[in-house]
Parts: C-alpha cells; sequence; structure tokens
C-alpha cells in the first residue's frame, strides 16, 4: 500500500522545497508538488526533510568486542542520529573481516540485531591476498589497511610492498582501498613516553607523518591505478598532498570526520581520553583548513569514525593519552554536531547532507542511497534546526556512556528516522524495524544471509 511524505523543506536537487513523495516497497515512486493529505506523514515548515545519512566508517567491534560496542546498540544509535545506512569496519572485531568467513560470521551474528541498513568492509593485511577475491563475491565494499600499527593485533599494518601488491590486486578486482595513512617511523620519532596534554599528545602524531603516509599511498596509485580512498584526514598539510594528487588525475579521495571539525586541541582538557583519536584532533587553524578542504572539493565527504571502546581501555591510564585507547565514539551525535557547526559558519545545510549521505554513498557504489529521488531507497531523515540539546552520553544509544560530545550543547535535533519507507526512530522511541544487509552487487535480507 503506498504511503505519502508531505514536507514544505524537503531537499530535493540540492534545495529545499515543498513536495509530496510517494513510498511504494520500501522506495520513493514519485514526487509531486506539495498536496498534504490527511493520511500522509506530515513535515511542517518548523523541521526539514533530508535523505539519511549514510555512514561508511563505523566500527562496530561484533563478535569478540561487543562489550565496546555491538551490532545492536551500534545500528540503533546510528538510527537515533539519523543515519540510514552503515558500513562496518573490518577491525576491532574478532576475527577482524579478512576472510569471507570471518565476514559470514559477522553477518550470523550481526543479522537479528540490525536497525538500519548495514554493509561491510574487508581488510588487507599481510597473508591474506588469496582471500580478497572471495571477500569481492561475498559483497564487501572494499578494503581497509593500516600504515602503521593498528592498535589491536589480529589487524597486522602493511608496508609497502604488500599495500602495493594489494592494490593491484584490488584493482584486478574493479574493488577500492581506504587507508589509514600515517607514517610509522616519522611518529616513533616523534614518540613520548608519556602525555597528559592534548596538544602534547597532537604534536606526537604531527602533520608530517600523515603527508609522508600519503605521498607514499600516492605513488602506487600511480603505479597500479588503483581506486583509493583517504580515510580520517586531519591537517592542512595533508590537504596539500591530495590536492596534488587530484591535480595529477590520480583515482582518489578522502574523508574528515566530526571531531576534527567542531573541536579543537587548545580547548580539550588535560587527561580527557574521550577525545583521544589518530591522526589527533588538531589546532583552530587546522579546523579551519578542513572546512575550506570540504567547500573547495578537496576533501569528498564526512563519517563519524565512531571507535567506542568501554571505560576500562578509554580511563584505565589516569589521564595519559599516550596510553588511553584511540578513538571517538560519536555516531550518534555526527550529523547534528555538523550541522550545528556549519550553521555556526554560515555553511547551508545543503552541501552537510552532500558530505554526510550522497558523497559516502557515492563512494561505495549505492546509488539508492542518500539522495532524495524517484527510484532511491525511502531513507528520510526529520531534523528540527531549531531545536537546542546538551548531550549527555548516558543518554546516547551507544552500549558504553563514553563521548567526547558529553556536555556539548547543541542547536538542531533528529526527531525521526525512516529506513526503506518504515520509521525505526521517532521521538525517542525505537521501532521494532531491523535493517537490511547490503552487498557491492545486491541486497538481501538477514534471513537470506545464512
Amino acid at each position: 500500500m503506498p504511503q505519502r511524505i508531505s514536507a514544505t523543506q524537503a531537499l530535493l536537487e540540492g534545495r529545499f522545497q515543498p513536495a509530496s513523495i510517494t513510498v511504494e516497497n520500501g522506495k520513493i515512486s514519485a514526487i509531486d508538488s506539495y498536496e498534504p493529505r490527511e493520511q500522509d506523514i506530515f513535515v511542517d515548515e518548523n523541521y526539514l526533510l533530508f535523505p539519511g545519512v549514510v555512514d561508511t566508517h563505523v566500527h562496530l567491534n561484533e563478535p569478540g568486542r561487543t562489550h565496546w560496542e555491538g551490532f545492536e546498540s551500534g545500528t540503533r544509535a546510528a538510527a537515533a542520529g539519523g543515519a540510514t545506512t552503515v558500513i562496518d569496519m573490518p577491525l576491532n572485531s574478532i576475527p577482524p573481516t579478512t576472510t569471507e568467513g570471518a565476514l559470514k560470521l559477522k553477518k550470523q551474528v550481526a543479522e537479528k540485531q540490525i536497525y538500519v541498513d548495514t554493509g561491510f568492509w574487508g581488510g588487507l593485511v599481510p597473508g591474506n591476498l588469496g582471500e580478497l577475491k572471495d571477500l569481492v563475491k561475498a559483497g564487501v565494499f572494499g578494503f581497509k589497511c593500516f600504515t602503521l600499527d593498528s592498535g589491536v593485533e589480529e589487524f597486522p599494518s602493511v608496508d609497502e610492498q604488500t599495500l602495493y601488491e594489494g592494490m593491484r590486486e584490488i584493482k584486478r578486482l574493479d574493488s577500492l582501498l581506504v587507508i589509514h595513512a600515517e607514517h610509522a617511523e616519522t611518529i616513533e620519532a616523534h614518540a613520548l613516553e608519556s602525555a597528559t596534554s592534548y596538544t602534547a599528545f597532537a604534536d606526537s602524531r604531527p602533520p608530517l607523518a600523515e603527508v609522508q603516509a600519503i605521498e607514499m599511498v600516492l605513488r602506487n596509485v600511480e603505479k597500479t591505478g588503483c581506486r583509493t580512498h583517504i580515510l580520517h584526514v586531519s591537517s592542512a598539510e595533508a590537504l596539500e598532498v591530495i590536492t596534488q594528487g587530484k591535480k595529477a588525475g590520480l583515482p582518489i579521495t578522502a574523508e574528515t570526520c566530526p571531531h576534527y571539525l567542531t573541536f579543537v586541541a587548545e580547548e580539550i582538557p588535560d587527561g580527557a581520553s574521550q577525545f583521544k583519536c589518530c591522526p589527533p584532533i588538531r589546532s583552530k587553524s587546522q579546523q579551519d583548513a578542513l572546512w575550506r578542504g570540504l567547500l573547495d572539493g578537496t576533501l569528498d565527504l564526512i563519517v563519524s569514525d565512531h571507535s567506542p571502546a568501554d571505560a576500562e581501555q578509554k580511563f584505565n591510564a589516569d589521564g595519559d593519552l599516550v596510553r588511553a585507547w584511540g578513538g571517538v565514539a560519536g555516531l550518534q551525535v555526527s550529523f547534528t554536531a555538523v550541522a550545528a557547526e556549519a550553521t555556526k559558519r554560515g555553511i547551508p545545510l545543503e552541501k552537510v547532507a552532500q558530505w554526510m549521505s550522497a558523497s559516502p554513498a557515492n563512494l561505495v557504489g549505492l546509488s539508492q542511497k542518500g539522495r532524495l529521488e524517484v527510484g532511491a531507497d525511502a531513507d528520510f531523515l526529520i531534523y528540527n534546526p531549531l531545536a537546542e540539546q546538551t548531550i549527555n552520553a548516558h543518554d546516547l544509544q551507544h552500549k558504553n556512556p563514553i563521548s567526547a560530545y558529553d556536555g556539548a550543547r547543541l542547536q538542531g535535533r533528529v526527531e525521526a528516522t525512516i529506513v526503506r519507507g518504515e520509521t525505526v526512530y521517532a521521538l525517542g522511541q525505537f521501532a521494532p524495524r531491523r535493517g537490511t544487509f547490503l552487498t557491492t552487487t545486491t541486497d538481501f535480507s538477514p534471513a537470506e544471509a545464512k
């Protein structure tokens, strides 16, 4: 039975305009002039109708480290934050998603838990080159690797030769490489035994480490032609290298994250390990450069890099940022935090939707996601841009009440999230509807994944 959403401000073709949108079988089947009917879902002039957020950088950690996060809590947090699609990273789960068997296990544990549509990255590690083809056939959206220690022993980093060989194979498979690019030797040369000052910690992972690693990555992109995406860019210096690569016509894209766009190192209290991430949050001038990089197209998208952990991992080091686990938990807050900061800077929310919905969907080839158009999935985010809220980590849906956003005062609030035409979150309440697994070739329900 078709249903309709009538909104006075729906984001269509890059601008907000009134429209009545018909949904059939989870898809947008028609977009017509605004003519609300009594039975429609009605979105009045106080709210904005966005396409759902597509978050391609999420660590859900299950199986193996489900006490850090899991599919149930993580995708519920996604729904509460307006994300209708997430792509799960291959590491921090045990086993990591470096074999087809590990991917099957991950789907088995996820199948009855997901609130939003969910896909998976594979991993590129030393020794698994022969696994990549089977992972592509099984539907991963690409492969992640590290140029330095990942922090977990079961997901080792790649050296330049392994990276080159991996890129050749990924190119042959017509897939995508996403890479954590920091130069290990440079970071080792700046290493500190301990640090409670966030600025001191940031200085121990300087922009030079990003630059050198990205330069190495681009050398191998040029040799192999492998489509490559640079993860969590944090510095102006890295932007310069990416710009050079794009000007040279290399098949590269790049992202940054909400915590780099909303926090600055000089304002973070000493010992506040909930802010620790790698690369680190940097200075106000670096933050301004990242916003310029988004506006000029050097950076293509914004994703959460939701990387949670429990209190033992985050706080057992007594404020020592060198020993504390790195990662910011922000999946539920990401869209609102970026939208609030963009509004302060006079940047239209239409651009935020491009960076957080359409562009991430484009990165992974989900042409049916991240946009409001006929034929697209009926994924919607209903947003109140004028509401004010103070974030309390204990109120978030994340498994552990730990977040850099705890205490942040933000303008804007997600009021409802609709996935394939079904409301999964509204006014603080969740529906029992579960999401669907996504692959590079087809969509299939979790029940079909066995």
